[in-house]
């Protein structure tokens, strides 16, 4: 098994703005595939833009939110794409991945840990996940997460356990800006590397 080139957008799409937020992911996909990327990966809510609050409460934007995925899927070829958004559910939505590889959805995951505290109120808003996500991109498998979903120490470590061995945990993350944080984030990264 050889190496694995991972592009890493970081997006400042705007809230609300389907169409505008695809149409950069596309953009910065092709710029991906230009520099030879394996796999491109797009953060929390990438589509609706973060955090959308409200809007979520919207079953037409619900619905044109993943009509969106569904047109920006058209256009992924050549690499997977994994980008966030807001899944329509019978129950209300998920803060969702969506697996994009040529020209489909290939797979969802499903936010299981869902934060309520400080700024975060998404369990006002979404219905959490139960099942794993497992990509296999060139003989790597990769578990995909979702914000939180990281933070919860006895969550991963069942999650892993269940897996067998991979090769990467993908975690896409969408915070409000918070002095002093980064550090944080990277003791916690270094430890889950560690698991």
């Amino acid at each position: 098994m050889g190496k694995l080139r991972i592009a890493l957008a970081q997006t400042n799409p705007t809230v609300g703005d389907l169409a505008g937020n695809a149409a950069g992911i596309v953009k910065l996909l092709s710029k991906a595939q230009r520099g030879g990327a394996e796999l491109i990966v797009f953060g929390e809510l990438a589509v609706c833009g973060y955090p959308p609050e409200d809007l979520l409460l919207n079953k037409n934007f619900l619905k044109d939110s993943y009509e969106t995925v569904k047109k920006l899927a058209e256009q992924c070829a050549g690499i997977p794409v994994i980008a966030g958004f807001a899944e329509p559910t019978k129950q209300g939505c998920c803060n969702s991945v969506a697996v994009l590889v040529d020209g489909e959805i290939s797979g969802v995951y499903r936010k299981v840990h869902l934060p309520n505290y400080g700024v975060f109120d998404e369990q006002r808003y979404f219905q959490p996940g139960n099942e794993l996500t497992i990509l296999q991109i060139n003989g790597h498998d990769l578990a995909v997460t979702i914000c939180e979903d990281i933070w919860a120490n006895e969550y991963l470590s069942d999650l892993l356990s269940k897996t067998g061995p991979i090769q990467g945990l993908i975690n896409l993350s969408a915070s409000p800006f918070h002095a002093g944080k980064m550090s944080v984030r990277q003791k916690l990264l270094a430890n889950r590397a560690r698991q």
